[in-house]
């Protein structure tokens, strides 16, 4: 009996005390400190690169989109000879109608791969890939159409004013009513936003007020273009520079580096540096942002190059109706520039002022910055004329939105007031478009 007392502990007292010890409890108190954590803190490091493949990023509706486009881009060019003009107008309408129809289905396409694209690599760079993208493409078709036949003495500063007028009173003006009613106002980066009107401020004065006062019959002499487009595009490319560098922090959101520095307080020394993690992002996320621009360039192309057949089947119905041919110029412009248009109203829908910003007046400082001095050597190489300055209806346009700019962007926050004021400066626009 002596031995008996000793043995219940290593039977089922022992086990139940070393379950209670070793079994579940002790599991749920390693459990917290191991596995869930360990879990947590490496499946936003590795999780993204892991499994990210071609065939997660090219969806059905996506590979749909760019059939599409180059489908029905293949398809007007056989159909040329049915809607060469004067072409009878049952056709004419079936054609403006399927090819508006393909470009929205397009745009779509665009939008998602650009809201992809800006939230993976953030502002300004995710704007900054969709601006450039269609300004390059608009850019190169404009060149292409003064190097072929027949004489095009204002296309640039026709498309560049429609551009301003639909960018800067339009998409701005219906981006701040609509996210200004929703949120009651909207804050901005007020340095980033200023370094944009800067810079359209000056562009916008070498490109159409200068040769209205020095220029021959409204265009620059080749002495007067030659520094007038070293002077454009060295201020342009500084900029850019600035943009993606020492300055990236100017284009965020409001906020945003502030929170970013406070959670990482071994960063602040180097807030005035660029931000390391843009490229971090890139190597550890090289094939969706390689696939996702490859996507947004191709999807993007076809709507630019349908929307300039589509210039002559305007020109034609327009035509027939006595509308002014400027008009057609405006409707393309408002075309090509659908993608950015809708991400910045859905960027305003969801408070993002800053990227509002970002689309709109980077847009139009890229399309001054690099479709003036293009033109401008193009027809020094070619010995065309290239009229560039504006009527004096058009320079007060451009000047009162410039200003109205300004006085939108001083405030701190932004207005659906100010948004309004935007849309009547459009609709005066117009009223000058039709006189």
């Amino acid at each position: 009996m002596s031995h008996a007392t000793p043995t219940p502990p290593t039977g089922p007292v022992a086990h139940s005390e070393r379950a209670s010890r070793t079994g579940p409890a002790a599991h749920s108190e390693r459990a917290p400190r191991t596995a869930p954590v360990a879990h947590s803190e490496r499946a936003p490091r590795t999780a993204p690169v892991a499994h990210t493949s071609l065939r997660t990023l090219v969806g059905r509706s996506d590979i749909a989109r760019i059939v599409l486009g180059w489908g029905a881009f293949g398809a007007l060019l056989f159909a040329h000879p049915l809607l060469a003009a004067p072409a009878p107008a049952a056709v004419l309408v079936i054609g403006l109608v399927a090819i508006v129809a393909v470009i929205l289905a397009c745009a779509f396409g665009v939008v998602k791969q650009a809201e992809a694209l800006a939230h993976r690599l953030g502002d300004p760079y995710g704007s900054l890939v969709l601006t450039l993208s269609i300004v390059l493409i608009e850019v190169i078709l404009i060149s292409a159409v003064m190097l072929g036949p027949g004489a095009h003495q204002t296309i640039a500063r026709d498309s560049v004013m429609a551009v301003a007028m639909i960018i800067m009173n339009l998409v701005i003006g219906l981006a701040l009513l609509l996210g200004g009613m929703r949120h009651r106002g909207l804050q901005h980066n007020r340095t980033g936003t200023s370094a944009y009107l800067a810079m359209l401020v000056l562009l916008v004065t070498l490109a159409f007020g200068l040769p209205a006062l020095i220029g021959a019959d409204g265009s620059y002499t080749i002495a007067q273009a030659i520094p007038v487009v070293i002077l454009t595009l060295g201020v342009y490319a500084f900029f850019l520079a600035r943009q993606m560098g020492a300055q990236a922090s100017d284009f965020t959101e409001v906020g945003a580096d502030t929170e970013r520095n406070a959670s990482k307080p071994e960063t602040r020394a180097h807030s005035t540096r660029s931000d390391p993690s843009i490229l971090a992002t890139l190597r550890s996320h090289r094939l969706e942002v390689l696939v996702r621009l490859a996507l947004l360039v191709v999807t993007v192309l076809p709507i630019v190059l349908l929307s300039h057949d589509l210039a002559a089947l305007l020109d034609d119905g327009l035509g027939r109706l006595g509308a002014p041919p400027a008009l057609a110029g405006l409707l393309i412009a408002a075309i090509v520039f659908l993608p950015e248009s809708i991400t910045a109203v859905r960027a305003a829908l969801s408070a993002e002022a800053q990227r509002v910003n970002n689309l709109c007046h980077g847009a139009l400082v890229s399309t001054v910055g690099l479709t003036i001095p293009a033109v401008l050597v193009i027809g020094m190489l070619t010995g065309q004329t290239v009229v560039l300055a504006e009527s004096p209806a058009n320079m007060l346009m451009l000047g009162a939105t410039l200003l109205l700019s300004v006085t939108t962007f001083s405030a701190r926050r932004v207005t659906a007031t100010h948004g309004a004021t935007h849309l009547m400066l459009f609709a005066a626009y117009l009223i000058v478009l039709f006189s």
